[in-house]
């Protein structure tokens, strides 16, 4: 540290190896000694999402009336956003969500979203800021394709690894990683992509494997009412991802690469006080 002559390098392939290497690991040895959780492939698990959603009804549907007004009204297009994700055991299923984006018949939108990457509707950003539209996977918690919480479900090309229960609506992931499009927009577009791969995804595989081993009835409860209050954690991506790639001035120099390397995923499965605070 003396010499002031530090060079900054971009995280390299074996770097992103030894890292996914380690998640994937950890994640492993939790399958090896048969640490899942027995509520969260319960039938009470089940019974619990169905019970929560059929009481909340009678105030969620006319507010899901009303956010599909004014999504119609304010934007043409469609009002729900289908997109194929895989579910419990790698199986595909459609989830719903609010339009957010503005739509453009035959055009794909970027699988990464940020700040900047996306054309929002004119209420997309206040929707997605509440997570409003994520409203309508109350129809997927009921059709069995989903939990109240859980791992989120992924789309088939980010999808490293078979969740051995249903995904969730909110989880540890979507609490830590709640705030991940202003993350992801300090991030090079032409590194986006290797970015998310090699550092995000094994640090949400983490997050899900935790879940997946200690789950409780009240752990559930905890994410939920933390869900619903908008409590984030996003120290837990700093520990997981490195709090360096999380500072702006850090992240990209005037030429638009890295400018520090991101620091080591901790083992949060060997240390799990780390995430009591996500609810677990």
């Amino acid at each position: 540290m003396g010499n002031g002559n530090l060079s900054h390098r971009v995280p390299d392939i074996a770097d992103a190896s030894l890292f996914a290497t380690h998640a994937a690991c950890a994640a492993g040895k939790r399958r090896e000694g048969n640490l899942q959780s027995p509520w969260t492939c319960s039938p009470a698990k089940r019974l619990f999402d169905c019970v929560c959603v059929l009481l909340a009804l009678p105030v969620l549907v006319p507010l899901a009336l009303a956010i599909a007004a004014v999504v119609r009204i304010t934007s043409p297009g469609p009002v729900l956003f289908p997109q194929k994700r895989v579910g419990r055991n790698g199986s595909v299923f459609t989830i719903l969500k609010f339009r957010t984006m503005i739509h453009v018949a035959g055009t794909a939108h970027h699988p990464i979203t940020t700040l900047d990457n996306q054309r929002l509707t004119p209420v997309g950003p206040f929707l997605r800021r509440l997570k409003l539209d994520e409203l309508p996977q109350l129809a997927n918690v009921l059709l069995g394709h989903m939990s109240l919480v859980g791992p989120r479900p992924k789309i088939p090309e980010h999808t490293i690894f078979n969740i051995p229960c249903r995904p969730g609506l909110t989880g540890m992931a979507t609490l830590a990683f709640a705030e991940e499009e202003a993350i992801f927009a300090r991030v090079p577009a032409d590194q986006l992509n290797a970015y998310y791969n090699s550092f995000v995804l094994p640090a949400k595989q983490q997050l899900d494997a935790d879940y997946v081993a200690r789950a409780t009835l009240l752990s559930d409860l905890q994410l939920l009412v933390n869900s619903v209050l908008r409590r984030w954690d996003t120290a837990a991506a700093e520990m997981l991802i490195g709090a360096g790639a999380l500072e702006p001035e850090l992240v990209t120099n005037h030429h638009g690469a890295l400018d520090q390397p991101i620091g080591a995923m901790p083992n949060l499965l060997a240390d799990p006080t780390q995430v009591s605070s996500l609810g677990l």
